[in-house]
């Protein structure tokens, strides 16, 4: 049977004495480890979250800048092909005004010759019909 004397009391005593010695030396500085810790994981995550933002960040203006250097890049684009026309037609105008000249000095060549030609045809047109008549007629003038 179990009796409850005096010695009762001193465990009761011995046993909060025990606790608080444990608190002391054991379950405080274990729950500071334990604090600290949870600290420490907190600020490695709020770094953990403030790269992650700054990377972002860094993404978004590496995009920004990639959409800025292409649009630059179009425009450069469209003006070389602007000034490539624009050379391209400068070009085939030259081209078509040498042209046009050598066409008019080739039909004044053209003319000329034929001027020529007429000219010396007409003056041996009187041989020519003279003698056609003779092979038409058959007979000699």
């Amino acid at each position: 049977m179990i009796s409850i004397d005096s010695s009762l009391f001193i465990q009761i005593v011995n046993f909060v004495l025990l606790i608080g010695i444990l608190n002391v030396v054991m379950y405080r500085p274990i729950r500071n480890i334990l604090i600290q810790r949870r600290e420490k994981i907190e600020g490695l995550e709020q770094a953990i979250d403030q790269f992650q933002r700054d990377a972002e960040d860094k993404g978004d203006a590496l995009s920004q800048g990639i959409r800025e250097a292409r649009r630059r890049g179009q425009k450069a684009k469209e003006a070389l092909l602007q000034e490539a026309a624009e050379q391209e037609k400068a070009m085939i105008d030259e081209i078509n005004r040498k042209a046009q000249e050598n066409l008019a000095k080739i039909q004044a060549k053209i003319e000329k010759d034929m001027g020529a030609v007429k000219a010396s045809l007409l003056k041996e047109i009187d041989t020519f019909s003279k003698i056609i008549g003779q092979k038409i007629l058959g007979r000699a003038a």
